[in-house]
């Protein structure tokens, strides 16, 4: 089974001109009340399997900010209600954007606390697989989370770097970063590894290969090494980066970059697979997922 695939949060590809819209930040009407009755189902197709696949596997944040949220089964959540949630506790409100969206223009809305979302869901046969982030994955994956103050406060922050990386020529540095904690993060609870990342929490099949299976590595985050270390857009993960704490993230929405992208300049890359000597190994992977992926199919 294939792997649900996005991009590193909505940036990184710009949409096409065609689908350009009216407003100069890109946002659109959500049109909630145009969503068919086999839309409303398909979400509910995908709440109702995550939300039995994230049980004991979801943090403990993902789980109160699904619980404080107006998200079910049911139907698709309406952005008004949820932003009016979360203005009161963060300060972020949901916005409908067409897909995928220039980086200046995400970096923009991130810097402003405005999550923006994908208005439209995925067809039935696209359940495990999916080149644009839709609103499934942007609001089962990443609203709850945008519940708790840090994070709310680390994507801000993120979106304010997005725009000074952005001057500096250092968006591939940074968006690593993103990659490997909003979108692919673990975290380590008292009751064992837990999922954070909107990539893996949004995916049933990433969902428990993060946790439960053998092949990849989980290595404690280091900002540096995640920053010269590439990642696997088009499958799983061959390295996941795990927090000791969420609140390790505070610290890196209020530390200055510049003095971190002058030492990486220059020094070599790492392959996602790839452990070093000098990493805090959680689980030593088998790599055996990535190496079938890359042997040669027989006839």
């Amino acid at each position: 089974m294939q792997r649900q695939l996005i991009d590193s949060g909505k940036h990184g590809l710009a949409a096409g001109a065609d689908a350009r819209p009216e407003r100069a930040d890109w946002t659109i009407d959500q049109g909630w009340a145009r969503y068919t009755a086999a839309e409303h189902a398909t979400w509910k197709t995908l709440y109702e399997r995550q939300t039995r696949l994230l049980l004991g596997r979801a943090c403990d944040e993902f789980v109160a900010g699904m619980r404080d949220l107006p998200i079910g089964a049911e139907q698709i959540p309406d952005f008004r209600r949820l932003s009016e949630v979360l203005m009161q506790r963060t300060g972020w409100q949901v916005v409908a954007v067409p897909g995928l969206v220039p980086d200046e223009v995400f970096f923009e809305h991130l810097a402003n606390r405005r999550f923006p979302s994908g208005n439209f869901i995925r067809k039935p046969h696209e359940l495990d697989y999916l080149e644009e982030p839709d609103v499934f994955h942007d609001v089962f994956g990443h609203v709850p989370m945008l519940m708790n103050p840090v994070i709310a406060d680390y994507i801000q922050a993120y979106g304010e770097g997005g725009l000074r990386a952005q001057r500096l020529g250092k968006l591939t540095q940074l968006a690593r970063v993103y990659w490997y904690t909003v979108e692919f993060g673990l975290v380590q609870q008292r009751d064992g590894l837990r999922i954070y990342g909107a990539g893996i929490a949004s995916s049933a099949t990433e969902s428990v290969f993060a946790l439960d299976d053998p092949s990849p590595n989980r290595i404690r985050f280091d900002l540096e090494r995640v920053m010269r270390t590439r990642y696997r857009i088009d499958d799983f993960q061959e390295s996941y980066f795990v927090l000791g704490s969420l609140d390790e993230l505070l610290e890196l929405a209020r530390i200055d970059f510049l003095p971190v992208y002058r030492r990486v300049e220059g020094q070599s890359e790492f392959e996602p697979g790839q452990v070093l000597d000098t990493d805090r190994v959680l689980t030593r992977g088998t790599g055996a997922y990535a190496a079938a992926r890359r042997a040669p199919q027989g006839h």
